[in-house]
């Protein structure tokens, strides 16, 4: 293969950057990240306020508790719409646990009202099983319990004492365990998001390009020219990712700007700017099948769909429970290289060579269809058909 593709690369990345309609699409979702910062800015600051809203689950039974409290004292405290309570002796409550019949055990000293009137610590246990995600529910409501009871046995304390006295003193211990679930969900998950969107705002330059040399009937010189349509279609698609990588540093610098802390800046823009390869190359695939604009984008709509619950559900998963498998999704890896996290080589090798081989897989099709005569100037076969062509169940007819 020569060096044609660049040509067209070159080509294409002039004439887009020139367009008028790319200039304004480009300020515009400049303006909409601007609009998303301000309103997660805003949105985070309601959730750390005093009056924030709940962004625990509170579905019915979606998390049990059983609850060992003679006193009570934290087990009236326990939000009843978060986790479904079950007083219990504790006698059988961590063979309950084991067997899966609840989801955590929360066990408090039988004299804990003396304890506090003493103004002494009081002995609390929770126990949890670390295989299920609901745990971090669990363990978020548990220190807000806790801190709630701190708050107000220390303002009664206060109350009771002289003025000049600010010795904070409970008989509740806190335990600082780090964020809640709900506020990970939003941090992290949304910057990652942020990230990633530029990815899919460049669809419409593909369809453009590809389902326009249909309909303006400039595919025949494209296929008389001595350029194989390997080269064509790398050569376009290059393009969309050069022009997607200017998008995504763009807003990494905004975002920066913005005062998003992002740790590992380098290796963050490029696993994203990696990940637009593949995704090109599945747009270039229903762009070079479809007949038309119009089917071209009900088909990028569902693709699309598909490929951001490939990206976000594996990056959900993560938080809730570590697996290794989550780190499939790109976007796993770029939320842990910008938190700052520990990643290991294979868990970052594991996305990477996804990646890639998606990438290799998606422009092979798309080649394969851009070449093909009863693709680009039809009559074209059925998808069912052109599947089975494809993996060569069924010959193509000539």
């Amino acid at each position: 293969m020569n060096m044609n593709f660049f040509t067209i690369t070159r080509w294409e990345f002039k004439n887009t950057l020139k367009s008028k309609k790319f200039i304004l699409i480009f300020f515009m979702q400049l303006s909409v990240l601007f609009m998303l910062i301000i309103m997660f800015n805003s949105f985070e600051t309601s959730i750390q306020s005093e009056g924030a809203i709940s962004l625990t689950p509170s579905l019915t039974d979606f998390a049990t508790l059983d609850v060992d409290d003679e006193g009570r004292l934290f087990e009236k405290r326990i939000n009843p719409e978060i986790l479904k309570v079950y007083p219990t002796n504790g006698n059988q409550s961590l063979e309950r646990l084991e067997t899966g019949q609840t989801d955590g055990f929360y066990n408090v000293s039988s004299d804990s009202i003396i304890q506090v009137q003493k103004g002494e610590i009081v002995d609390t246990t929770l126990y949890l099983d670390y295989s299920d995600p609901k745990r971090s529910v669990i363990r978020d409501e548990i220190n807000t319990t806790t801190q709630t009871l701190s708050t107000a046995l220390t303002s009664s304390y206060l109350q009771s004492v002289s003025p000049q006295n600010n010795s904070n003193v409970s008989g509740v211990k806190e335990e600082k365990t780090g964020e809640s679930l709900p506020m990970q969900l939003i941090k992290k998950v949304m910057l990652a998001v942020l990230l990633f969107l530029p990815l899919f705002l460049f669809g419409n330059i593909i369809i453009d390009s590809v389902v326009g040399e249909k309909e303006r009937k400039t595919g025949e010189i494209l296929v008389a020219m001595p350029i194989s349509s390997v080269e064509i279609l790398l050569g376009k698609g290059l393009a969309v990712v050069a022009i997607s990588a200017l998008q995504v540093a763009m807003w990494i610098i905004v975002l920066i700007g913005a005062g998003f802390s992002i740790h590992n800046v380098i290796l963050v823009y490029l696993m994203v700017v990696f990940t637009a390869i593949p995704i090109v190359g599945l747009t270039s695939i229903i762009a070079a099948y479809a007949k038309n604009y119009k089917e071209a984008g009900i088909g990028i709509s569902f693709a699309y769909i598909i490929v951001v619950g490939f990206l976000i559900v594996p990056a959900l998963a993560y938080i809730s429970k570590e697996s290794y498998s989550a780190n499939i999704s790109p976007m796993t890896t770029v939320m842990r290289l910008f938190t700052g996290d520990n990643i290991s080589t294979p868990e970052i090798l594991l996305p990477v060579i996804f990646v890639l081989i998606m990438s290799v897989i998606t422009f092979w099709i798309a080649a394969y269809l851009f070449k093909r005569d009863d693709i680009l100037f039809g009559p074209r076969p059925g998808p069912l058909s052109l599947l089975l062509q494809i993996s060569g169940v069924k010959k193509q007819f000539k």
